[in-house]
């Protein structure tokens, strides 16, 4: 049986009889087939469509919408990358740009030595040296003053970089010198950048998926855009969106990863991803806010038990 609705009914109330009474009734008879029409059909009144019950459109658009805002809520707005161990292999940094460096500190500094960059380049070194000798760090010499002479003070700079290099210290100063070596190494096609397999194409993707992709490293910034400006992939710059180094804080201080998820100009810190390769840097990241990912590549060091965070051999895993 099927039942009436309110608005239904009312084309059914008594009729005073007149003249036309016969082809009222013949009229309402064709509303009343009308109506129950899509009830017989199993069909749902509601809808304009004939066809079998669906729900209102109104409904369906609001569970699309919904699921794109889980799909965006799930997907970070800024991924922010390491390069030694999770973008590039350890290997070509030790083996390669840092050798490089080291081989080619003296030759630099003297072909270089009335430069800009060079000058303020000597000035950090100067700087970082006398803290060096004042907290008694081994290797640090004096760097006598200009008026000893080029050879001098090239001599002692050349001293003090090489146990710099050797130690693998994370300083400005050291980083920004080996940037510019590099840069010349990089321009001479002595050097050229190495990226794993699968880090082009999640560049790629990230970027047509409007994720914007940045690095953080130890190295300058110079070094950073060298590495990737100059890859056996060729150039991969024009997926990221901009690079941090050592003047934004060192990389296993907390205060450093607050800097720059403020500097991204995100909602909040877990709107960014970090991955990187080491463990104090996960920490680090992890007590800022950020979402944080470790790269298990060949050759990095090995993960402690139990350190709670997820990990990935390639950036294939990670789905988005």
């Amino acid at each position: 049986m099927f039942v009436l609705s309110a608005s239904q009914s009312i084309l059914f109330s008594p009729l005073p009889k007149s003249p036309g009474c016969s082809i009222k009734a013949a009229c309402y008879h064709s509303h009343f087939q009308a109506a129950i029409k899509p009830n017989q059909l199993n069909l749902d009144h509601l809808t304009r469509s004939y066809g079998p019950t669906q729900k209102p459109k109104r409904i369906l658009d609001l569970k699309a919408k919904a699921l794109t805002s889980n799909q965006a809520e799930t997907t970070p707005r800024c991924v922010v990358l390491d390069i030694e161990g999770t973008t590039t292999p350890i290997s070509f940094v030790t083996d390669v740009l840092f050798p490089y460096a080291r081989d080619n500190v003296r030759v630099h500094l003297e072909e270089t030595y009335g430069t800009v960059d060079t000058k303020d380049d000597i000035k950090l070194l100067r700087s970082q040296i006398e803290d060096d000798l004042q907290n008694g760090v081994a290797g640090a010499v004096p760097v006598p003053s200009d008026n000893s002479g080029k050879e001098a003070v090239i001599a002692a700079l050349v001293a003090n970089v090489e146990e710099m290099i050797k130690a693998d210290r994370k300083i400005t100063s050291l980083k920004q010198l080996q940037g510019h070596i590099w840069c010349t190494g990089f321009e001479k096609n002595e050097i050229k950048g190495v990226v794993y397999d699968d880090v082009p194409q999640a560049l790629e993707r990230w970027h047509a998926s409007g994720v914007k992709v940045y690095i953080y490293s130890s190295g300058s910034r110079l070094a950073q855009r060298l590495i990737f400006g100059y890859t056996n992939y060729g150039d991969l710059r024009k997926y990221l969106c901009g690079f941090f180094d050592t003047k934004v804080g060192y990389k296993r201080e907390k205060t450093s990863y607050i800097e720059i998820s403020e500097s991204l100009g995100v909602d909040k810190p877990s709107d960014v991803l970090f991955i990187t390769d080491v463990i104090q840097e996960a920490e680090a990241a992890k007590a800022a806010g950020l979402e944080v990912v470790i790269s298990v590549r060949p050759g990095n060091v090995s993960l402690p038990k139990n350190h709670g965070f997820k990990t990935v051999e390639s950036f294939t895993e990670i789905p988005f």
